[in-house]
């Protein structure tokens, strides 16, 4: 049977980039999606596509605990549903915290848990938690105080999953991207030097690489992928 991988959020531009590159090397993908992109149906027999609310943990839960069961494991899970708020302190309120806590982190947290403890049963397995530079060094997240904050504690998390695990062969790592390069950066920022920016399809060979046997030694909690932006 194929290796088995979730990937939170398939249908957005890393998302999408990350499915294209474990379904290339054999993977059998089971990705959420929205409502409205399950209609589409962009990835065809080649996903499994499932539409959940991350933010309902017993949803959450019961969506990898089908995986399981349909499979037998879980070899990798990439989280990649997040959401992005401007903000400074005067203009954040604990609403606007809590918002951004529910979007990066319980939606990270209802799957990371669960596949967490499958993979601490099979031995073995990779998490990708997807962090970003104003949740790594607080001094980045002037100006978007809910998002860093949500976003730290990602960090915190991969922390205490690896210290958990430590002995195991099961790993979180952290990936933090800098700008990525989509069409809706472009558009945002007209002026910006692409090439400086990162290739969503450059951070889903780096995630796949920490999944091979060539990576099996690592334990790097943070991968920085932010080329020269």
């Amino acid at each position: 049977m194929n290796k088995a991988a979730i990937i939170t959020g398939a249908s957005g531009n890393m998302g999408q980039a990350v499915v294209q590159k474990f379904v290339a090397e054999g993977y059998q993908v089971i990705g959420t999606v929205t409502q409205q992109d399950a209609a589409l149906n962009r990835f065809g027999a080649a996903v499994e596509q499932v539409v959940v609310d991350l933010a309902d943990e017993p949803a959450a839960g019961a969506f990898v605990e089908k995986v399981i069961a349909g499979y037998g494991r879980i070899d990798a899970a990439v989280l990649t549903v997040g959401g992005f708020a401007m903000g400074g302190i005067a203009d954040t309120s604990t609403a606007a915290i809590a918002k951004q806590y529910t979007l990066n982190f319980e939606t990270a947290y209802n799957v990371a848990r669960p596949c967490f403890v499958q993979m601490m049963k099979q031995g073995a397995g990779r998490i990708f938690l997807v962090g970003s530079r104003p949740g790594l060094n607080a001094r980045d997240g002037k100006g978007m105080v809910a998002y860093g904050l949500a976003k730290s504690l990602i960090f915190r998390l991969a922390e205490l999953m690896n210290a958990e695990a430590k002995g195991s062969n099961v790993v979180t790592s952290v990936v933090v991207p800098s700008t990525i390069d989509t069409p809706q950066n472009r558009s945002a920022i007209p002026d910006a030097s692409f090439d400086t920016w990162v290739k969503p399809e450059a951070i889903a060979e780096l995630i796949h690489f920490h999944c091979t046997d060539a990576a099996a030694t690592l334990r790097e909690p943070v991968i920085k992928v932010y080329n020269n932006a």
